[in-house]
Order: C-alpha cells, then structure tokens, then sequence
C-alpha cells in the first residue's frame, strides 16, 4: 500500500510515516500544500493523508486538485477543528474520510486500512493460492500450515501478487505499490528481495518470472 502524508508539522509527520511504515505501508512525506500536490500528481498513491492547514498551498485546494483529477487516491482529511462544520466542510469538498487531531493512531491505520480497499477492485480478506494463505489484516501469511516469517517488503510483494489473481505485476508496479520514493529504480531491489521471497516460500515454486514483462503467481 502507497501512502502520502502532507503535514506541516515535520515531528508529526516523521512519527506517523515511522509507525504506518512498521504497519507494512509505503510511505512518502510532503511538509506544504505545494509539495504535496506535485507527489500526488505524479504518484498513484492508494490513501492521501492530508492535513487541511497546509502552508503554500492549502489543503482545500489540494483536495480540489485530486478530485478533479480523477484519481483513485482516497483522501483521508486531518484538522485540529473537529466541529461537525468543519467535517461537512471538508467531505464537501470531496474527502473520503475526516479525522480530528488528536487522533489515536490506531484507528488513523484503521481508516486508511479501510479506504485502501476502496481504491482498488475489491479482494478477499484472505488471499490464497494453492497451500499458501495470507491474512493481510492480521500480517499473517503461512504454506502448509507452516507460517512464514517474512519482512515487510517480502510480505508487500507477495500480497500485491496474491491479489492480481494470477496477472502479471509488473516491477514498475511492484516498485510503486511497496517501496518509497526514495526507493531507486535502476537498482535490482525488485530482483532481489523477489530472491528471498521464493527461498522463503519453499518448494513447488509459486511464482513465475516472466522476461522483460514482470511476475506472476502461478506454476512454471
């Protein structure tokens, strides 16, 4: 999952990129309205964390922005007003969902958990194939009965595939979807952490590598 935070408040904003990071999510930050606006333009984020009082360009007319768009970015809008016009106010301008600050910080991975699903063709809540059976919610994943202990980006990569149903994923996707934009994409991080999934996973193979055109889950 791609997500986007703009909060201008830097302590923030590193604290919650930390922790929705640890929940398995691919996290970009941008401090102003300005920044923010040019990351989601060029990213297929799947949630947008935006703060509503954002310095150079406001957070309003960044909404305004995605919406028009047309992107399937879901929005998810912070304020320090939680009065039920300040939420009417900020749904109207065409966000997914609104939470107050304060917030706990489980129910903001909740929300963006739950809006997630909504920017993508819905799946199951449990992805399977063959012996093998994921729980993203619970970040559980096991083959044969035998749970694998895999990191966040094996587990990122492997979801992304289970969900394709069969497809082909491409690395430019599995780049988008699991890694950051400090991720370089000239680099074989793809390659390799794929590497250390198939070990992971065992034998009969689960995936299938297809030449000059990406990745698929399937038998070779």
């Amino acid at each position: 999952m791609r997500v986007l935070i703009a909060e201008d408040d830097e302590e923030l904003a590193g604290t919650l990129a930390i922790g929705l990071r640890r929940e398995n999510m691919a996290v970009d930050v941008a401090l102003d309205g300005t920044s923010a606006a040019e990351k989601v333009t060029l990213t297929p984020y799947d949630v947008f964390v935006l703060d509503r009082d954002l310095p150079g360009v406001h957070g309003d007319e960044v909404c305004r922005q995605v919406v028009a768009s047309g992107a399937s970015t879901r929005i998810l809008m912070l304020t320090a007003a939680g009065t039920l016009g300040e939420r009417v106010a900020g749904l109207t301008l065409g966000a997914d969902d609104y939470l107050a600050k304060p917030f706990a910080f489980a129910e903001l991975v909740a929300r963006i958990r739950a809006l997630a699903r909504r920017s993508r063709p819905p799946t199951p809540p449990r992805l399977a194939f063959g012996d093998l059976l994921m729980d993203p919610a619970r970040q559980v994943a096991e083959r044969a009965g035998r749970q694998l202990r895999l990191t966040r980006k094996e587990f990122g990569m492997l979801e992304v595939l289970l969900a394709a149903d069969g497809a082909v994923v491409t690395t430019e996707e599995l780049l988008d979807r699991i890694w950051d934009e400090n991720a370089d994409p000239f680099t074989n991080t793809v390659r390799t952490t794929m590497m250390r999934l198939r070990r992971k996973l065992g034998q009969p193979p689960l995936i299938v590598t297809l030449p000059g055109r990406g990745y698929r889950v399937g038998t070779p």
